[in-house]
């Protein structure tokens, strides 16, 4: 199937869990296109994947941050797999067990060449917090692509949206793997849904040109 701008139709078909991987030898052997989600453990990254999908329960939610402790491989059709990883900056969880994330995010990072970008999830009612900055900083390293996504901005202001996208700008400006575009998003009342669905079908168009 050739992807082209009208392909909006991408999640309406086939999506299906994989695997869960917890070590870096797991991974997928297909060379289909990849996008990851990163995000806080609190950020309502499932929410939104749920969202992103048009279903209920593709990613489970949960009262009980950090739950995500695997890359979670979900497969849209032939065309992609989206990446559920790990939340962080749950601070309950084990150090060791941090440790094992850490660890396998960069290693997945790092060599992982069909990833076409990583959309970082901020939570619009606190910005960028030390937690997300340090991943900032990773993905900086793995010269990884990234697009931070705002979540929850049905819960702040016009004026406030407003201002945390101008100081998130501000700040991304100074990180060279950063995509300029930042995606505003509600998982609650689906704003900013097709905006993210366009930019992941214009990621899967420039890799097939």
């Amino acid at each position: 199937m050739t992807v082209t701008a009208d392909t909006q139709g991408l999640f309406s078909g086939p999506i299906h869990f994989i695997k869960g991987v917890v070590r870096i030898d797991g991974l997928p052997v297909e060379p289909l296109p990849e996008v990851a989600f990163a995000g806080r453990s609190n950020v309502g990254k499932s929410s939104l994947l749920n969202a992103l999908t048009g279903r209920k329960a593709l990613a489970r939610t949960s009262n009980t941050p950090g739950r995500t402790r695997e890359l979670n491989y979900f497969r849209v059709g032939d065309l992609l797999y989206i990446v559920d990883m790990p939340g962080y900056g749950y601070a309950k969880a084990p150090k060791s067990q941090v440790k094992g994330w850490n660890e396998l995010i960069y290693a997945y990072l790092r060599g992982r060449p069909q990833l076409k970008r990583v959309f970082l999830l901020i939570d619009a009612r606190h910005g960028i917090k030390n937690t997300d900055k340090d991943v900032l900083a990773l993905m900086d390293e793995a010269a990884v692509s990234y697009q931070v996504v705002l979540t929850k901005i049905d819960k702040i202001s016009a004026g406030q949206l407003k201002r945390v996208q101008s100081e998130t700008a501000a700040y991304l400006a100074k990180h060279p793997a950063a995509h300029p575009d930042i995606i505003a998003t509600s998982a609650q009342k689906r704003l900013g849904i097709d905006d993210l669905r366009a930019a992941i079908v214009e990621l899967i168009a420039a890799g097939q040109v």
